[in-house]
């Protein structure tokens, strides 16, 4: 939305901006909401890190943390910024981290094991230097639509051979928290006229962002927690003083 004060970056060069005025409270933040609210993401996938390095968890779901905060900090940038190339910072690291998710969630049952990361590796590196090229728009959406869809299958298969209810709780609350933020994001970006004439912004794509720290989070803990069953790591849902899940592990002493 239009300036309400001075900028530090220069004129808006992003093809996409949300229903939050611009520099509203800061000359050096575009979207102060949309910008802070990615800092749960961070929280939350520091969390899930120290607990996938601290109980020798492979290193995938160390990446997959990883990937989440680079998220959340490329969406820092852009929101910020609002500029062409901190929205790249944004949008790249979305495909990969669903390339990611690919490579979790299928990798256990590909029998060719070194051509599923080369190939989701080397898709992910000419995604980034197009995307630094060209401007997809619409197409930008309707690809990452697509990547989130091939993933959908597979969490459906994990989910009904989980027989763990704190598991499956976690799964639903993946798909709750999915449908939610969904709903924030759709609310803002089609009613924005309407909701500029409201005397309090909800801040949607706000709400959007912070939904989807948790639904992240959800997500990888349940996937964690599926790895370590296929591992046979006897693996257990508790809680971080008494409200956060994170999957408890006890591997063999042969491991």
């Amino acid at each position: 939305m239009a300036d309400s004060i001075s900028s530090f970056w220069g004129p808006v060069t992003s093809t996409t901006e949300c229903c939050e005025k611009n520099y509203a409270y800061s000359s050096y933040i575009a979207e102060f909401y949309n910008t802070l609210s990615n800092i749960p993401t961070i929280l939350l996938a520091l969390i899930g890190l120290i607990n996938a390095v601290a109980q020798r968890f492979e290193k995938r779901f160390s990446v997959l943390h990883v990937s989440n905060m680079t998220l959340a900090i490329g969406s820092m940038l852009y929101h910020a910024t609002l500029q062409r190339v901190q929205q790249q910072s944004d949008e790249t690291p979305m495909v990969w981290e669903m390339l990611l998710y690919m490579y979790i969630l299928h990798s256990p049952d590909w029998h060719y094991r070194s051509t599923m990361p080369i190939f989701l590796f080397l898709y992910g590196a000419l995604f980034a230097v197009v995307h630094s090229v060209v401007h997809f728009g619409i197409g930008f959406k309707v690809h990452y639509i697509i990547l989130c869809l091939l993933c959908i299958p597979r969490m459906y298969k994990y989910y009904i051979y989980t027989q763990d209810a704190s598991a499956k709780r976690l799964a639903k609350l993946y798909v709750a928290t999915l449908v939610l933020g969904s709903l924030f994001w759709f609310v803002d970006r089609v009613f924005c006229k309407e909701i500029s004439g409201f005397p309090v912004n909800p801040q949607g794509h706000a709400l959007w962002h912070v939904f989807m720290g948790f639904n992240s989070y959800f997500a990888n803990t349940f996937l964690m927690f599926c790895r370590a069953q296929q591992r046979g790591w006897s693996p257990k849902v508790v809680r971080l003083m008494g409200i956060l899940p994170y999957v408890k592990i006890q591997k063999p002493k042969t491991q």
